[in-house]
């Protein structure tokens, strides 16, 4: 064989254990599209505080038990068991924020698998002379041990969420707002004149003018 060829065959080799490598796949960051029309987010005509309540009444209802709620962010979990050694939980978060036509609520659910992992139990007996024996025993101590974490992408998933989440707010009757009524501003007093004192004449009521007496006249006799 030429050296040609060994070199090119090199190369090849190469060129082919690269691509096993790297298994056609770009990396996962070049996934993060960072679109403006991502389905984690949905506008509401609502507050940022009746839209978070909103959401709390939402996973309320499909069974999630809230482990947060403020006026703005929720956090809650729910728990599966799709097979006898399989636990899958959900974590759910949702944060409101003000919008300029109301609200904007921002979902993002996790979910976590576990599997049962069994430890069998060992005690030590002492027998004499020859120390102590580890003896195994019939029973084990189970335990959940964390084996995949996915943020769950965009999809029905959320817009079934939304959609709930709008359902509640409509059932909430909104109260309008009432502008409280402005107290009428009081007229000024006249200043006092520094150096005096406020003096109070007591009204009495007036006495009558006496009337005039009738004058005797004396004729002679």
């Amino acid at each position: 064989m030429s050296t040609f060829s060994r070199g090119c065959g090199a190369a090849l080799c190469m060129v082919v254990l690269g691509a096993c490598s790297s298994g056609g796949k770009e990396p996962v960051y070049q996934q993060e599209q960072f679109t403006a029309g991502s389905n984690y987010s949905r506008k509401f005509a609502a507050s940022p505080q009746a839209t978070c309540e909103a959401a709390r009444r939402t996973l309320l209802s499909q069974g999630y038990v809230i482990g947060e709620a403020r006026a703005d962010a929720v956090e809650a979990k729910k728990t599966f068991q799709p097979e006898k050694e399989l636990h899958v939980e959900l974590n759910f978060r949702v944060t409101c924020a003000p919008d300029r036509d109301g609200s904007v609520a921002f979902a993002n659910a996790e979910q976590n698998r576990y599997t049962i992992k069994k430890t069998n139990s060992a005690a030590s007996v002492g027998v004499g002379m020859m120390g102590s024996i580890s003896l195994p025993l019939a029973g084990s101590d189970d335990s959940l041990v964390k084996v995949g974490a996915e943020t769950i992408p965009p999809g029905s998933f959320y817009d079934r969420f939304f959609a709930l989440l709008q359902h509640q707010l409509d059932q909430v009757p909104r109260t309008p707002l009432v502008t409280p009524a402005t107290p009428p501003t009081p007229l000024p007093s006249a200043p006092a004149v520094p150096g005096t004192v406020p003096v109070t004449v007591p009204l009495t009521p007036s006495t009558p003018a006496p009337a005039d007496r009738p004058v005797s006249t004396i004729v002679p006799g």
